[in-house]
């Protein structure tokens, strides 16, 4: 009986594993086709990219502000109801952008009502399923592969919402995305009994844990380095496109541009989860955003052409999110799984806070200067400055994972 059990419980866990890599295939990839959207609907709507991009920095403060209160949630209630919502949300606000035909519905589907559902189908609530879920000495490479399902989202979307935009209209392709969107309410019941009910032998309470990580050392420069990451990809993920026609190489290589970001992530994701189990998270973490800031210096002072491209969204896409396991494993590690979905969720807070900056700087530097240098180059400042603050962070368990593993 005790076998069968076993057995059980580990399909289950890789149910949960694959369940978790479409939503978040989805839940990432359908917001990172975002930027194809910029110029279209600001010509068709005659507003400025600073405006689009308002909204897209607005969708990310709203997912980062509410990210913690859906891990509170899914802590207390189950992470199932939560994701469910979320997808609804997601679902919904993508029906008003394509139905709409003015900022504030741009503003009111974009940016509140996906804001909300990121927020409640995104990493740190999945994450913390699958980290429950995955026998402890899998758990960085379980973290890493769940990542990689929304790099394939991201590989997988962006040139299909592309040819949809080119061969019919961005509204069909809003249409699409929005059905897509809604297939997360039924993945959501496969996360059934996590969060909610699970077993702990812990006795610390919410605002217990909540006041040990605020007097961390460790945990404060964890949110310092999200939001760095946060501004790299909201910037590259709203404006690359845009950047690379504005050098001359056509949209059709902006959209492919990102395709390979996403392509070469999930390499990125699946292999910061292997080495996340072998070496201290925290020095992949600052050799990634000194690689960062490395390849997008090369790449701005470098020649513009096809191949420049494609080697910057290659090298770039090692880098994308291979830097989420990573942190959100550190947090396991230091912390326990017990409230790992709201820790992380706050974690993500920071992220999207840079994500505001990223993506709005970006759209307000196009409408000023015509150009995106000043944000390239504040990009390279901070991934030397995220490459620094990693190192310091004291890393070690506060608990042993068999008191908080459910």
């Amino acid at each position: 009986m005790q076998d069968s059990k076993a057995i059980s419980g580990w399909e289950r866990g890789l149910l949960l594993l694959v369940a978790a890599g479409l939503l978040l295939g989805i839940s990432m990839g359908v917001r990172q086709t975002f930027g194809l959207f910029v110029s279209p609907i600001s010509d068709d709507m005659g507003i400025g990219r600073g405006d689009f991009s308002l909204m897209v920095a607005a969708q990310n403060i709203i997912w980062g502000a509410m990210a913690p209160l859906f891990g509170i949630a899914a802590d207390r209630y189950g992470t199932a109801r939560v994701i469910a919502f979320g997808g609804l949300c997601y679902g919904l606000g993508m029906v008003i952008m394509a139905a709409g035909d003015s900022l504030t519905t741009l503003h009111l589907g974009g940016g509140v009502l996906v804001g909300l559902g990121v927020a409640a189908s995104g990493f740190p609530l999945i994450l913390a399923a699958v980290a429950k879920a995955a026998p402890i000495e899998k758990q960085a490479l379980w973290l890493g592969l769940a990542s990689a399902g929304g790099s394939a989202g991201m590989f997988l979307l962006l040139p299909g919402s592309q040819a949809m935009i080119d061969y019919f209209s961005w509204v069909d392709a809003l249409w699409a995305l929005s059905v897509l969107a809604f297939l997360m309410i039924p993945l959501a019941f496969v996360f059934r009994g996590s969060g909610a009910g699970s077993v702990s032998l812990s006795s610390q309470s919410l605002s217990a844990a909540l006041a040990e990580a605020g007097r961390h050392n460790g945990y404060c420069l964890l949110n310092l380095g999200f939001f760095v990451c946060g501004f790299h990809v909201a910037f590259i993920g709203t404006h690359l496109k845009d950047y690379i026609v504005a050098c001359n190489l056509g949209a059709g290589v902006g959209a492919a541009a990102l395709g390979v970001i996403g392509f070469f992530n999930i390499i990125g994701g699946i292999g910061a989860g292997w080495l996340g189990g072998r070496f201290p998270r925290k020095y992949l973490l600052s050799v990634i955003y000194l690689l960062r800031a490395i390849v997008i210096a090369a790449f701005l002072l470098g020649p513009k052409t096809e191949w420049a491209v494609w080697l910057f969204s290659a090298t770039f896409g090692l880098l994308w999110l291979s830097t989420v396991p990573l942190t959100t494993g550190l947090v396991a590690q230091i912390f326990g799984t017990r409230y790992m979905a709201t820790l992380a969720a706050i974690v993500m807070f920071s992220h999207q806070i840079g994500a505001f900056f990223g993506a709005w700087l970006g759209g307000v530097s196009y409408d000023l200067n015509q150009s995106y240098d000043m944000v390239w180059y504040i990009s390279i400042a901070l991934g030397l400055l995220a490459a620094v603050v990693h190192f310091p962070i004291a890393d070690k368990p506060l608990r042993g994972p068999a008191v908080e593993t459910a």
